[in-house]
């Protein structure tokens, strides 16, 4: 469950992660009585990223303009969402701007710190730029002191910003957390620091365990339970609708980028999960191949898929033994392969919806070679490179005679 910003930055105050003074605006008109001084900056609160893009953060210096960039932003639907709260907060002048997050890794079952120089960066994409301390221990602020040395910060500023990262990695604690971030954590000439914008996702496991964080959760549920993508509760592990394309990602971005992509090639995604994170319903730890299997299984028994888009980005673990679960999944044994081929024929599975593969990047090489073989003696499976060529191939699928499951 993710919180608002509005919560996240609650929650960052009785920690004492500094926060800039805000209130909470329910009403344009409420901008009458505002606390804060000019200029301000309005926030649209809504889960979708990209906020700024799309038009929901707006730097206003007057009341009049204020309560009519208001007007325009409770009214601007964000990723599907329209805001029920905005957030009207004092500008900030930043000479620097970092990036900071403690999230649980599910594949190895620790909480990871990290830490760039850069900010509007995706955790779920690091590389070079990224710094990153496993906790493998019982925290200690060694720990959040040695990130600050990894992203090449020191003196009073190296100090300032390990005790945010202590403080994230008790409230990531206390609260039962998948994750915190701060993105950004500014830093002004004087060389004082703020959390500028933050996120919190709650195990939904857990929050049972927190009567506060289930009165939120309830009032949540029954705020969107008639909306077609709840991506509150989704915590990205999965997305519910009803169409005819699944989609299976290594990642909140690939999942992401898919589904827009579906959506504007003109075609129906249907039920889409992030294969990173174990599942709501294991109750054991899982690997990502354990996870592909069981996203392919799930999908397969919805009536409604008739196509599997799978698009996975970068690297994933295990890579050497994903085609493997593809070709258990059409119920083709590698081994038993050039039986299928004896007679020259194809392999055309019963029940099962078409499979489009797209693996990008250096690392599915041998995969893709693997599953291009697989490819030429089946009728169900594509594969391919180029994300734009994938999602035309399964919209083009989704429109033949499905199967009869």
């Amino acid at each position: 469950m993710d919180l608002l910003e509005y919560q996240v930055k609650e929650w960052f105050d009785k920690m004492g992660i500094p926060v800039l003074p805000s209130q909470r605006i329910d009403h344009p008109t409420d901008l009458k009585r505002l606390k804060i001084s000019y200029p301000i900056v309005l926030k649209s609160q809504v889960h979708a990223d990209d906020r700024a893009k799309a038009g929901g953060v707006r730097i206003v210096e007057t009341t009049i303009d204020a309560i009519a960039a208001a007007q325009n932003i409770f009214n601007l639907p964000i990723g599907g969402e329209l805001p029920e709260v905005l957030l009207a907060e004092t500008k900030y002048d930043a000479k620097d701007e970092f990036y900071l997050a403690v999230v649980l890794d599910t594949a190895i079952c620790r909480p990871v710190l990290l830490g760039c120089k850069e900010p509007d960066i995706d955790w779920e994409s690091p590389g070079e730029k990224m710094q990153y301390v496993v906790v493998e221990q019982e925290f200690s602020p060694f720990y959040a002191r040695r990130l600050g040395l990894k992203m090449g910060l020191q003196g009073a500023l190296m100090q300032s910003v390990s005790d945010i990262v202590e403080k994230m990695y008790k409230l990531f604690v206390q609260k039962d957390l998948d994750l915190v971030e701060i993105n950004p954590l500014a830093v002004s000439v004087s060389g004082q620091i703020m959390a500028l914008n933050g996120k919190v996702r709650v195990n939904e496991r857990a929050i049972n365990r927190h009567p506060e964080i289930a009165k939120m959760a309830a009032k949540m549920i029954g705020r969107h339970k008639n909306s077609k993508i709840n991506s509150i509760l989704g915590n990205w592990d999965g997305l519910e609708i009803h169409g005819k394309i699944g989609i299976l990602g290594n990642g909140t971005g690939s999942v992401l980028t898919t589904l827009d992509a579906v959506f504007n090639a003109g075609g129906k995604p249907g039920v889409s999960l992030n294969l990173r994170h174990s599942f709501l319903t294991d109750t054991e730890p899982t690997t990502f191949c354990d996870r592909l299997e069981s996203g392919l299984k799930m999908l397969a028994a919805d009536k409604s898929i008739q196509v599997i888009l799978i698009n996975f980005l970068g690297s994933i673990p295990q890579v050497s033994q994903m085609p493997e679960v593809i070709a258990n999944f059409i119920q083709l044994d590698p081994k038993e392969l050039k039986s299928y081929t004896s007679n020259g024929s194809k392999y055309k599975p019963k029940n099962l919806p078409r499979l489009v593969v797209r693996l990008a990047g250096a690392d599915f090489e041998q995969a893709r070679r693997y599953l291009a073989e697989l490819k030429a003696e089946t009728e169900t499976l594509i594969v391919v490179e180029n994300l734009d060529e994938a999602v035309q191939q399964a919209v083009r699928l989704a429109k033949l005679p499905a199967y009869k499951k």
